[in-house]
Parts: structure tokens; C-alpha cells; sequence
């Protein structure tokens, strides 16, 4: 369940204030119209209903990818290389000054995010790629949404969503990673935190951990059979589990584990940036659910090759790996049902917001793994109990004998997007002053203006209040 980024918004600006070109007079101008396309998208996108954002994406995906190549042609004529194979000389007029809404940067609890201040054609480029990083994202997270509605996919629709949302994934790492290694370049780190090298280089581990777990969830059939358990009228606990190969399974331990070892890494990265909380916890929790994941399959391992005991004692390393309380069934029956009914509420709150398609998945799929995890357990201790006894090792001597992980993909490199030659040509000619569009809705500081309204006003009304006003 990957993190349900929000995309930024951005400030209107004017390319041909800052940059002239006596090779490409037109650069300047095509730039801004292409920027204009961008802002207004994302403005528009913003306004949507979370629920129906997903299918808009398309469109803010294909803005940026309209504008970026004049943002590169832009950026080669500053640096002195050549685009399309012509070369452009650009000059600066003066520093470029642009606006960003931060949307992973820190800030108080109910507030929405400030606007940054940036300088640099640097800085435009670092939040036009990123943006372009969470779209990438944020597809993948709708093709995955698919698998928890309350309609189950086919297998084949099941096996397209799990590679289009993967494929998207290694696009998002792509475009990080081109960021990260690129902001190395840099004496002094931006102000804003959305675009700093350790949140850059986190979000590169980040995406692929999330592509690297995808691929387990395509063979892996508990999620669906937990579908069935929650089915009250079920009688079938003396049942074992799904079976899967053991070859497989320990397959799915090492690439759990490849998964959680990003994920540490990113946390790792993120120790000192200042960034949302909700972001921190995600990032841990997607660290967690990945080895608790790792546990459940060698426990599966364990518990199909006849060593029940052994395959209930990592069911209880998992839980624990997930934060969770892990405890026999008399320790259960005594113990307070306080923290159950809060993890049970939890629990109902993220099938809320599955169905509603709105905020899910910010737990990395921590809640679904536990149910996932009781369900065995439940099942594993009953047979336990009645059919073979076996002594319950302690966890935690198993889980320090854990495989390495094991990386199943090899990263993409992002290619730059360049200007087809019809287009470079067509900039030698003069600039229409007509033509350049710096976008049709209002500016995305407008929200921080009506912040402080009166309360209780229409927005756009706040001069009506002001002191000396006649209301009548």
C-alpha cells in the first residue's frame, strides 16, 4: 500500500522575464505557455475530490511531460550543452524567482503547507521531476487499490495491476534517483525539504522497496483467503493455510527482506530532515511490514515441512516485527481487550477509507499483514493444541538466523527528455508577446490569503470586514 503523496502547486511566472535567447528568441516564451499547462493542472487537480483525483492523473502526467523538455532546454542553454543537436544560448536576465507549495516538508498539525520561496532554474527543475516521481507513484497506487475493493479481480486482472503499478514504481525510481545523484552537485541544500539530497536519496529507497514487495503480492494468496476468514458463518479453522512451494516461499522471505532493508535505509536517510510525520510513519511502517512479512513465509515454510511449533513462534516474531502485542491464547483471554478494540477499530477505519477510496493505504499495509498473521496464528495454535503438540521456540533466536535480502530488480535510468527538431526550429523565429500563457487560475497563494478572513466570512469578502466598512 504505497504512500498517498499530494501533489504540489506552483506560483505563475514568465520565462521571458528571466532568460533571453538571440539563437532561440521563442524558448523563453514556449517554456512559459508549457508551464502555464502545468500550473493550471495541478490546480485543478487539487480541487478534485480525493476519491476521483486517480483518474486525472493522466492528465497532470502529460503536462509535465509536455513542459519538461523546454525545462531541459532551458537548463542546456544555461550549462553550455547542446539539445536536439543544435546548441542555444540563453541568457539570464536576472535570477530566476519561483514558488512551490512544500508538500512533504513539516507544519503544524490541520495547516496546509506553505509556500516556499526558491530561486534558481535548478530548484524548478528539482519540483517539476519530483512531481513527476509522485504521479508515477500515485498510478501505481491506483492500480493497486484495485486488489482491496470489495469486487475481487480476476487473476489476470489481478497479475496486469500488480505489473503496471510495479512498472510505475521503477519510473518513480528512475526520476529519484536521477534527482539524488544530481543534487550531490550542490554547495548548499534548498530551502525547502520536498527536494534536499537525504529526502531525494530516501524516496529512491523508498520506491523501490515498494516495487520490490509488489512482486511478492502477485503469488501471494493471503490477502485473499483473509477475505474469506472474515466471513462469520466460516467453520473451516481445522483447514491448514494456502499452501505454497518451499522454494517460493523462502524466494518471498529474501525479497520481504530486500524490501524492508530500503525501506531502513530511507529511514536512516530521513533521521535529521524535516519532514511531515505522517511520512516518517509510513516510511517505518513499510519497514516493518516488509520483515513481518519475511516472517509469515519461512513460518509458512516451517509450518507445511510438519514444524507447527517452530511456524507459530515466527507468526509471533511478526507481530512483533509489526509492533504488535504477541501473546498465546491464555495470555490473550486474560489480558485487557482495551488494545484490542483499538486495533480493531483501526482496522475498520482503513476498510473505511479502502472503500471510499480516500487516505488508505498510509500504514503501508500494516493492519492488513496482522489480520493476515491472526488468522494463521489462530488456526496454527488450535492444531497445536489438539492434533500434535510441539514446544513453541522463542522468536527471537529464528528471527536472528533470517536470509539476507534479495534485490529482484535492476534500476531504470531516467533518459532526459529532449525537443524534437520541428520544435527547435520553429523557436529561431521572433516571439509572438501574445503567445505566452502563464496559466488561467488563480495563484496558489490565494488559500494563505483567505487563511485570515474573518471566521464565518465568504471567501473573497474579507475587505467587507475590514475596520470603517459600512455593512448596510
Amino acid at each position: 500500500m504505497p504512500f498517498p503523496f499530494i501533489l504540489p502547486t506552483t506560483s505563475g511566472i514568465s520565462f521571458t522575464d528571466y532568460f533571453s535567447s538571440s539563437t532561440h528568441p521563442s524558448l523563453p516564451n514556449c517554456a512559459t505557455t508549457a508551464r502555464g499547462v502545468v500550473r493550471d493542472v495541478l490546480k485543478r487537480y487539487k480541487r478534485i475530490p480525493p476519491a476521483a483525483q486517480a483518474s486525472n492523473l493522466s492528465t497532470v502526467l502529460a503536462a509535465l511531460q509536455d513542459y519538461l523538455p523546454y525545462l531541459f532546454a532551458l537548463d542546456a542553454g544555461l550549462s553550455g550543452t547542446s539539445c536536439a543537436g543544435e546548441e542555444i544560448d540563453l541568457v539570464l536576465v536576472k535570477e530566476l524567482e519561483v514558488e512551490w507549495r512544500s508538500t512533504l516538508g513539516a507544519t503544524l498539525p490541520g495547516r496546509e503547507p506553505s509556500r516556499i520561496k526558491l530561486k534558481s532554474l535548478e530548484s524548478e527543475l528539482f519540483f517539476t521531476l519530483s512531481t513527476l516521481a509522485y504521479v508515477y507513484s500515485l498510478q501505481g497506487r491506483a492500480q493497486l487499490h484495485t486488489l482491496y475493493n470489495a469486487t475481487l479481480p480476476s487473476p489476470e486482472q489481478r497479475k496486469t495491476a500488480i505489473s503496471t503499478a510495479m512498472n510505475h514504481f521503477l519510473e518513480a525510481n528512475a526520476v529519484h534517483t536521477y534527482l539524488m545523484n544530481r543534487s550531490h552537485q550542490w554547495n548548499n541544500q534548498p530551502a525547502a525539504a520536498d527536494i534536499s539530497s537525504p529526502v531525494l536519496g530516501a524516496l529512491a529507497e523508498l520506491s523501490m522497496a515498494e516495487a520490490t514487495i509488489i512482486s511478492v503480492l502477485k503469488d501471494d494468496p493471503y490477502p485473499a483467503v483473509v477475505v474469506e476468514d472474515r466471513n462469520k458463518q466460516s467453520r473451516d479453522w481445522m483447514f491448514k493455510g494456502v499452501e505454497i512451494p518451499k522454494v517460493r516461499a523462502h524466494l518471498f522471505a529474501r525479497l520481504c527482506l530486500a524490501a524492508s532493508e530500503h525501506a531502513a535505509k530511507a529511514q536512516g536517510m530521513l533521521g535529521r530532515a524535516k519532514v511531515d510525520e505522517s511520512f516518517l510513519r509510513y516510511v517505518d511502517d513499510l519497514r516493518r511490514t516488509a520483515k513481518a512479512k519475511a516472517c509469515r513465509f519461512v513460518g509458512c515454510d516451517a509450518e507445511l515441512g510438519g514444524k507447527t511449533g517452530e511456524g507459530i513462534a515466527w507468526l509471533r516474531g511478526a507481530k512483533k516485527e509489526l509492533g504488535f502485542a504477541a501473546m498465546g491464547a491464555d495470555e490473550e483471554k486474560k489480558s485487557s481487550g482495551l488494545s484490542k478494540l483499538k486495533k480493531e477499530w483501526k482496522e475498520k477505519r482503513e476498510d473505511k477509507k479502502v472503500e471510499k477510496g480516500e487516505g488508505w493505504g498510509a500504514d503501508a499495509g500494516k493492519f492488513e499483514e496482522g489480520r493476515i498473521i491472526d488468522m494463521l496464528l489462530k488456526k496454527w495454535e488450535k492444531m497445536n493444541d489438539t492434533l500434535g503438540v510441539q514446544l513453541i521456540p522463542p522468536s527471537e533466536q529464528l528471527i536472528a538466523t533470517m536470509p539476507s535480502g534479495r534485490d529482484i530488480h535492476t534500476p531504470k535510468m531516467y533518459i532526459i527528455p529532449a525537443l524534437e527538431e520541428h520544435s527547435i526550429i520553429r523557436m529561431r523565429a521572433p516571439p509572438d508577446p501574445g503567445e505566452a500563457f502563464e496559466g488561467e487560475e488563480d495563484d496558489s497563494g490565494d488559500e494563505e490569503r483567505d487563511q485570515s478572513a474573518p471566521v464565518g466570512a465568504f471567501p473573497g469578502t474579507k475587505g467587507e470586514y475590514s475596520a470603517g466598512t459600512s455593512y448596510y
